[in-house]
């Protein structure tokens, strides 16, 4: 089986070693060899510490090199939700090609599009290594669990924001701080806003709810919070509390639709993903029939990543077609979006409040107006003439009334920056 490769970075020649170093086992597995017939990268004098056989054929244009290239299968590890990653795709299918990609915001953004392309040619789109790196989450949602009805699931997908959450709790620094060690050790990009804003999770939970569900993608519909907000202060009072705080990405299959969300979650614990730390990922997974199943590994980086991608290579060798989101693309749902207001559960509230009396009144008579039950306040004997911060976690209410509460609380006089409010996730399952 012949395979191009467009786009040589870290993924691209962590697969070029892969196939080099596994290639007997992968022939065995596969029932053929693989062989790279083509490559398509920037700059071919490089060096990338890799050694490609002189029957390599160079492209300057990778999507001449999806139309021409001798080639069963087109890898695509340039990356991006449009421009060249998305013509490299098309030119693929309509030459015949499979495709296999590590690109989750082109699979969030044009999936649907893609797999009826694929499915109308009976060609494969794989796209393993989009989600959670080397672990096979999608084949396990795809495969493994396809005797079941997935009600939801819940996960760590982005080891940029685990390894910052991680590094404040364990140092006590904060948050440009450790953003700025992440960088230098290449956890993190010259411009994180993807990750630590949340939209690369977002792209990968709009990826596993259209497997687990069988319905279409519906990125721009996720409620999608990052981690700048967390403060070294709320991991201190969140451990007090016994919790820890990770950015979820979570989807659930209501009465009422889809529920899907991304935010920083205060989570117990004696809970297993409250104990994934550094750049690692987790998923957990509820099926009708076998109940919960977890997943955890490596969430990035050039091996696990290759590794993935080498699965989807292994499937196409052995001619093994499925649907590409669980369902045919033909069949796919249309689900309705869950309101983020309709949601209910707990809270963590942190205010920083001048201390003068009546200020613990005015807040309680705010949260009595807003029908807001508290569950506990903690405060801590401050510092001379220094703001308070008092933190309060609720019982569940629905969301739109704390938020009417919180905006009333950021215009006190006595409050001196805006709260930071925390969900609270039971993580029932």
């Amino acid at each position: 089986m012949k395979i191009a490769i467009a786009g040589l970075g870290t993924v691209g020649s962590g697969l070029v070693r892969l196939l080099q170093e596994n290639g007997a086992a992968l022939e065995l597995r596969c029932g053929c060899p693989i062989k790279i017939s083509a490559v398509s990268a920037r700059d071919r004098s490089k060096d990338r510490g890799i050694v490609l056989d002189e029957t390599v054929t160079w492209f300057d244009d990778p999507v001449a090199m999806a139309r021409d290239a001798d080639a069963d299968v087109i890898v695509e590890l340039i990356g991006g939700a449009d421009g060249v990653a998305l013509a490299l795709c098309e030119a693929a299918f309509a030459a015949g090609r499979h495709i296999i990609t590590a690109n989750k915001a082109l699979i969030a953004h044009h999936g649907i599009k893609l797999s009826e392309a694929a499915e109308a040619k009976n060609l494969s789109l794989g796209f393993e290594a989009a989600v959670a790196g080397g672990i096979p989450i999608i084949k396990a949602l795809r495969e493994g669990l396809a005797g079941n009805v997935v009600s939801g699931l819940y996960g760590i997908l982005n080891g940029t924001c685990n390894y910052i959450l991680s590094t404040i709790r364990e140092t006590g620094r904060e948050f440009d701080d450790v953003l700025a060690d992440a960088q230098k050790l290449g956890y993190a990009e010259a411009d994180p806003s993807f990750d630590v804003d949340g939209i690369d999770t977002a792209h990968k939970l709009a990826i596993l709810t259209s497997v687990a569900f069988g319905c279409r993608i519906n990125f721009d519909d996720i409620s999608v919070e990052g981690i700048r907000h967390v403060t070294a202060l709320d991991i201190r009072f969140a451990e007090e509390l016994g919790y820890r705080i990770k950015l979820l990405g979570i989807t659930r299959r209501t009465k009422d639709g889809v529920e899907q969300r991304v935010h920083p979650c205060m989570v117990r614990l004696e809970s297993p993903i409250a104990h994934v730390d550094g750049v690692s990922n987790a998923v957990v997974a509820e099926g009708n029939f076998v109940g919960s199943t977890v997943y955890q590994g490596a969430g990035a980086g050039a091996g696990p990543t290759a590794s993935a991608v080498a699965a989807d290579l292994v499937d196409i060798a052995r001619e093994s077609r499925r649907p590409v989101f669980s369902f045919p693309a033909g069949n796919l749902l249309s689900l309705p979006t869950v309101p983020m207001d309709q949601h209910v559960g707990s809270y963590y509230i942190r205010l920083m409040v001048v201390d003068l009396p009546g200020v613990f009144a005015d807040v309680a008579a705010t949260l009595r107006d807003e029908q807001v039950s508290m569950e506990a306040i903690l405060q801590h004997t401050p510092a001379p003439g220094a703001p308070v911060p008092v933190v309060l976690t609720t019982h569940d209410v629905k969301e739109a009334s704390l938020k009417r509460a919180v905006e009333q609380f950021a215009a006190f006089d006595t409050v001196v920056e805006p709260p930071c409010v925390i969900r609270i996730e039971p993580l029932a399952f």
